[in-house]
């Protein structure tokens, strides 16, 4: 099955199902002799992982990462890093009734159209446990970047809010709590919110906000690879993502030119950001920030219509261990893929002579 790398200097490639042994990839393109931080990576992983509060599935799986190759005494050697992340704690039983039924909004109808065959046990290779791999990529990315700094968090659940831009917001309080937004009042409301649709059976969507400080001139490439194309690209990867915006965004649209536009400073800077960081597709040095739209998770504890693979619409209660609201997991996930993203350009960066 193609479509399973991503990158091109700094290029990973993904394997595993939700229930088979193990969840992996292969990292090509690493740069040789730095000193990874592996205890960063796990702790990485731990903000990713099933079971970590009452508002997430309950799946328990420690999510340890086992590396095969590409790592000598603690340095990466330049060639390909391989990783294992071994599958635990799969209750296969539980997807037995969608064996020969296709749920609202999943990838199992087109998965079985297009490849003739599907692995129905939590979603297979569609599953969002396959992005435990790119949280590991991306960990080894942002210790490559170094002194850009990547920092995502939740900006909203359903219709509840942060109303605050991000230069007002205290980052150190995003892992104070379970949703992982840095306005505590309002992660409350959020909190309490997606316990209240969980009771219901039911999901709920949000969005995640990300924000790239100390990002040099110059990364990104004109056309057809520009930064923000890629950044874009890598969120809208992810699984349940329904939309990027970066900057201005949307709203953008509603603006006259005179008010949109970034003003400069003698040094380069600008009095705005509304560009967001990224110019011509290349970024400025400002402040990369983006909002990433998540969708409700698929999965209902309550009854749908499904359609069987004999083509009759029968009432299906959904079963297994699901996020309610899939956002607080993803906020690592968004910041990975926003690491490999610059990691890749950063990289391709380098190689050019002047």
């Amino acid at each position: 099955m193609a479509g399973n790398s991503y990158g091109t200097l700094f290029r990973l490639t993904t394997f595993g199902e939700s229930h088979g042994a193990s969840l992996g990839g292969v990292i090509d393109g690493c740069p040789p002799g730095i000193e990874l931080d592996f205890n960063l990576i796990q702790m990485e992983m731990q903000r990713r992982k099933p079971g970590q509060s009452a508002i997430v599935t309950q799946r328990k799986e420690e999510d340890e990462v086992q590396f095969l190759s590409g790592i000598f005494e603690g340095k990466t050697t330049g060639t390909p890093i391989g990783f294992l992340i071994p599958n635990t704690n799969q209750k296969s039983e539980d997807y037995s009734e969608i064996k020969n039924s296709y749920r609202p909004s999943h990838a199992d109808y087109v998965y079985e159209k297009k490849y003739g065959i599907r692995d129905y046990r939590g979603g297979g290779r569609s599953s969002a446990r396959e992005t435990a791999s790119r949280v590991v990529a991306g960990a080894i990315a942002k210790q490559v970047l170094k002194d850009i700094k990547i920092t995502a968090f939740v900006s909203s659940v359903g219709s509840i809010f942060i109303d605050k831009p991000y230069q007002d917001l205290d980052f150190s309080k995003i892992e104070s709590n379970a949703v992982r937004c840095p306005d505590l009042a309002t992660a409350e409301k959020m909190e309490n919110y997606i316990k209240e649709i969980k009771k219901q059976g039911d999901t709920v969507g949000g969005t995640i906000t990300c924000v790239i400080q100390n990002v040099p001139i110059g990364l990104g490439e004109p056309v057809f690879d520009k930064l923000h194309a890629e950044l874009g690209k890598a969120m809208l990867s992810i699984n349940a993502v329904k939309g990027f915006e970066y900057g201005s965004g949307f709203c953008g649209a509603q603006m006259k030119g005179s008010e949109h536009n970034d003003l400069y400073n003698s040094d380069g800077t600008t009095k705005s950001n509304l560009s967001g960081g990224i110019q011509g597709g290349i970024s400025n040095g400002m402040d990369i920030y983006f909002r990433v739209a998540f969708k409700p998770v698929s999965t209902l504890i309550q009854k749908q219509d499904v359609l069987t693979n004999d083509n009759n619409i029968i009432e299906q209660q959904g079963k297994g261990r699901h996020d309610p609201c899939v956002v607080p997991r993803a906020v690592p996930i968004v910041e990975a893929m926003a690491a490999i993203v610059l990691a890749d350009f950063y990289l391709l960066n380098k190689t050019y002579q002047y």
